[in-house]
């Protein structure tokens, strides 16, 4: 990766200082939590400006988060600065996913048909529920289901659901 390309793939957010020596509580937002254990380096992207490239000193877990300790980050004024920025990591180091498993990421955009041809837009937001996902159109709240979700095509860039009764908003 050159100092030129961004990585876009956020796997937690700075939510807090924690102590005073510098350490950040993280909000995981990576299904992979794990990998936190063997981070090295992490893109750190503040609410604003440039982001940049940082050595991870340390890291533990703590009550559903993460504790992380970043370079150049020492007292809990540095820290305070660091509320908001999201921590990324490149596409290129992704986990391998199951066959019918896609990362949130590569949902949003897709453009939603029924296996009817109708247009239902394009997946705006995915909502994480604890049985499963929603996606979200401006014409549907459509339930991450194999009943429901009958084919995803990330190179074609669609979905085409298999329409419930109230899946769709002003249904014919």
């Amino acid at each position: 990766m050159t100092a030129f390309e961004e990585p876009e793939v956020t796997i937690g957010t700075v939510v807090a200082p924690f102590g005073i020596s510098g350490e950040v509580k993280v909000r995981i937002e990576t299904d992979f939590p794990e990998r936190f254990e063997s981070l090295e380096e992490v893109w750190l992207k503040p609410r604003t400006g440039q982001g940049r490239m940082v050595r991870v000193q340390a890291v533990r877990f703590h009550q559903n988060g993460a504790l992380v300790k970043l370079e150049a980050c020492d007292d809990r004024n540095s820290a305070e600065e660091l509320r908001g920025a999201e921590l990324r990591i490149a596409r290129a180091e992704l986990r391998e996913l199951e066959a019918d498993r896609f990362y949130v990421h590569d949902i949003l955009g897709l453009d939603v048909y029924t296996t009817d041809g109708e247009h239902l837009g394009p997946v705006t937001e995915v909502l994480r529920g604890r049985a499963n996902d929603v996606y979200v159109t401006p014409r549907a709240l459509i339930p991450a289901l194999k009943q429901v979700v009958r084919k995803i095509d990330l190179a074609a860039r669609t979905m085409v659901v298999e329409p419930i009764e109230g899946l769709v908003e002003n249904e014919k």
